[in-house]
């Protein structure tokens, strides 16, 4: 999920942006000390969207720095467990495959790729099964549940997901399963119109 958050911090700003307006020496220390950044409170910071204030600068005694506090708005995209993602298939290696949700990559692992037996292909490097023929290859765009977490500090993070439940994986896997579900629906509902002709004829 995609959120813009409000964040209060203390930045020093250096000589050498002294002749900058404060707001735009805010935004390049805020930049370089946010952007790109995975934090456990606000996931991975896409980057800083505007700086809403800049307070008066402290100086410290033996410090060129002028030291304030600023309040600034980020854009920052935020995994949470069950949330459904779309992306593309970015990388396939025998033990799965990755896709890239924006400013993130998730592993699908082989067993999560969909509820059927599935082999790897080195020549090919594809995913094929074996039951329904669904292949799984790079630049595929698929739609996926996450179902694990693992954001750390820094620029390191893990998202683990599945496509094994109805309605998700490649587009077209999601189409067929749509058809298929109307088409059911609608033999039920020729069925229930069928017994209640039955009923009124009695």
């Amino acid at each position: 999920m995609f959120i813009v958050y409000t964040v209060s911090a203390r930045i020093a700003i250096p000589p050498f942006l002294f002749d900058q307006n404060k707001e735009v020496s805010a935004r390049i220390i805020l930049s370089e000390d946010y952007d790109g950044i995975i934090t456990r409170e606000f996931g991975f910071i896409i980057s800083i969207v505007d700086v809403l204030t800049v307070g008066p600068g402290m100086v410290i005694p033996g410090d060129a720095n002028t030291h304030h506090l600023v309040e600034f708005t980020i854009l920052s995209f935020k995994p949470s467990i069950s949330e459904v993602v779309e992306g593309d298939v970015v990388e396939i290696v025998d033990f799965g495959s990755f896709i890239r949700m924006g400013p993130l990559d998730g592993l699908v692992h082989v067993s999560q790729i969909c509820d059927d037996y599935i082999s790897y292909e080195q020549v090919s490097n594809r995913f094929i099964g074996k039951e329904t023929g669904k292949i799984l290859e790079v630049n595929d765009k698929v739609r996926a549940k996450i179902i694990a977490v693992s954001l750390g500090t820094g620029r390191s993070g893990k998202l683990g997901l599945t496509m094994r439940q109805k309605f998700l994986g490649k587009d077209e896997w999601i189409q067929n399963e749509l058809d298929h579900y109307f088409s059911e629906s609608d033999g039920n509902n020729e069925s229930e119109k069928k017994t209640d002709k039955k009923t009124d004829k009695k």
